[in-house]
């Protein structure tokens, strides 16, 4: 079985606002690969460097998401499902990417790892950096490849334990 982990970051409230983006590939119980990319959203509007660091400055000059997105797709190859923390979060900023890229949504479900991180160990809040550290998972909260990654890895745990 294969999965991918993703992590959106995004520069404002607007969905189609993405900045960068993790994806971890899993096959079996190994990741095999890890990609990150910045991105340059549609709109100059950072509101939400405080949170991930990543200004106008940083992506004016890397691709928008239409041409990261088709390098990155074939990661999806033979996948199961995506896995996100937050998961309406991160399918809200990939279909709105998507759409406004005019590129097709993956037809791939998603699993959300807040969920499984209650369900499989009880733990709350269930923030990514609180969920990392009861699971003594290494973490760089708000880089969009560890929390990929982070979100792979509680996946890989809950597997572990029987818990999915």
């Amino acid at each position: 079985m294969a999965f991918v982990a993703i992590d959106f970051e995004t520069a404002n409230a607007g969905r189609e606002s993405a900045c960068a983006v993790g994806l971890v590939r899993v096959e079996g119980v190994e990741i095999v690969r890890r990609e990150t990319r910045l991105i340059r959203p549609p709109s100059p509007d950072f509101s939400f460097t405080w949170c991930h660091g990543i200004t106008w400055e940083d992506v004016v000059d890397q691709p928008p998401f239409h041409d990261v997105w088709r390098e990155l797709l074939p990661m999806l190859d033979g996948a199961s499902f995506l896995a996100a923390h937050n998961a309406r979060f991160d399918r809200g900023v990939l279909d709105a990417c998507c759409k406004a890229a005019g590129l097709e949504t993956p037809a791939l479900p998603f699993e959300c790892t807040v969920k499984i991180a209650r369900k499989a160990w009880n733990i709350r809040p269930t923030r990514l950096d609180v969920v990392c550290r009861a699971l003594d998972i290494p973490l760089n909260h708000h880089e969009a490849g560890s929390d990929a990654e982070a979100c792979a890895r509680i996946l890989l745990a809950a597997g572990e334990e029987g818990a999915l």
